[in-house]
């Protein structure tokens, strides 16, 4: 097996000895990203639906890295502070992806000062 390493600017920085996202296997996999703003490191709002599009602006970019886009998911896991966001977080969610949705494996977390994070597995399309 060969991986390869991507690395983005425009998603937050990893906070330790992580990728932001790894090729292996006709697959690219997301570390789990928060709505921190890759401009100044700050979470940019204080709601689960606006961390969503945040978070998930993140993870477009670094499947952007790669030309890939969040039509490409087949899987997320999503960690939220408190399960009664569940909907709002829902809401934001189904802005970013088109039918079919990936699946997706939803959990209550504990979060240090987010309320939601996500990470993602995409298909690299043959060709690409």
């Amino acid at each position: 097996m060969t991986k390869k390493a991507f690395h983005t600017t425009n998603a937050p920085q990893p906070a330790g000895p992580y990728s932001q996202a790894v090729e292996a296997n006709g697959f690219v996999y997301t570390a789990g990203f928060g709505p921190q703003d890759a401009a100044n490191g700050n979470a940019v709002a204080e709601n689960v639906g606006d961390q969503t599009r945040q978070v998930l602006r993140n993870v477009q970019s670094a499947l952007a890295e790669r030309g890939l886009t969040l039509n490409d998911c087949v899987k997320t896991t999503v960690h939220l502070a408190d399960l009664a966001d569940f909907a709002e977080f829902n809401e934001a969610y189904k802005e970013f992806f088109a039918e079919p949705f990936p699946v997706r494996t939803t959990v209550g977390s504990q979060l240090a000062n987010i309320l939601v994070e996500i990470d993602a597995v995409a298909a690299i399309p043959e060709g690409k």
